[in-house]
């Protein structure tokens, strides 16, 4: 993990990609373009021996080629796909700005332009070098470009239940759930899961975004004035207790589905008090991580 300072001054954490992953997708990458280089060149000079071309154009068409796999390739598709080359999407990885913001066009040219030398050229010995010395893992193209590599995604882990606010019982169990996508819902799990190791204005940065993501898909809204991570709590308890019915009317034709708050849940991380209600205790902190954010409710869009 390591911090980045958005645009908007907030500092988050950001899991930064390692080395072994980082090597394995240029592996690939480089894969792909000395295969479709190959191809290439074949036809250009099965065309050039036909007599199609003579010896000036025949080279020119080689060289043209040659740039457009070794530089166009992979600035195209970084910069379409947002950052991720095919294989970044094989390994989970994404190329972003030092802001943590998206890739650029700009960006990824130059990246591409150093893999000429920095991969090409010296067989990748400088950004081995400078990947193995820098604290997020940069080669010489991303110390150019302003950006390094984060690992977009991670090892999953169930751990325990997310625990139901008391408050937001009832009205978790008139949601309409059936439009909230699986991976959705494993971001928002994985948020509450390290909640604690977030600092504080990273909790209120991701909280508010991923509760917008999930409000999008899911409705009716909370009550005025809910947290967002006891909105996203919420959710996915109902969410959990919901399968769980489903699960034991399979196995058990003929039981009611019991929503609400399931038997054993925790209580969840930085939830205040709803209008009207009183709180549920607030869960125990580990020193030195700071308050959760309670001040400031969540409203989702309508």
């Amino acid at each position: 993990m390591d911090n980045v300072v958005t645009g908007e001054a907030v500092v988050l954490d950001v899991p930064v990609a390692r080395f072994p992953s980082r090597m394995l997708a240029i592996a690939i990458d480089l894969a792909i373009q000395l295969v479709a280089l190959v191809i290439l060149l074949v036809l250009v000079a099965a065309t050039q021996a036909g007599g199609g071309l003579d010896d000036a154009a025949g080279a020119a068409i080689a060289l043209s080629v040659t740039v457009l796999v070794v530089v166009g390739y992979p600035t195209a598709f970084e910069t379409l796909s947002r950052g991720r080359s095919v294989g970044k999407l094989v390994m989970g990885l994404r190329v972003v700005g030092d802001d943590g913001g998206p890739e650029r066009f700009r960006q990824a040219l130059v990246r591409s332009l150093a893999s000429v030398l920095e991969i090409w050229s010296l067989l990748g010995a400088p950004a081995l070098i400078t990947s193995l010395l820098s604290a997020k893992g940069k080669r010489l193209g991303d110390i150019f470009a302003g950006t390094f590599v984060l690992q977009e995604r991670l090892p999953a882990s169930r751990g325990a239940p997310v625990g139901m606010p008391p408050p937001l019982a009832a009205w978790a169990a008139s949601l309409e759930l059936s439009g909230l996508p699986g991976e959705t819902a494993a971001i928002a799990r994985s948020y509450l899961g390290r909640f604690w190791e977030l600092t504080p204005a990273a909790r209120e940065e991701f909280g508010r975004r991923i509760a917008a993501e999930v409000a999008a898909c899911v409705s009716p809204p909370p009550p005025p004035g809910t947290p967002p991570a006891a909105y996203l709590a919420a959710v996915l308890a109902e969410r959990h207790a919901r399968e769980e019915a489903r699960m034991n009317r399979v196995a058990r034709p003929g039981t009611a589905p019991g929503y609400g708050t399931t038997p054993g849940y925790g209580t969840t991380p930085g939830y205040g008090t709803a209008p009207g209600t009183e709180a549920p205790p607030a869960p125990a902190r580990p020193p030195g991580n700071g308050t959760p954010p309670n001040a400031g409710g969540f409203t989702p869009p309508v």
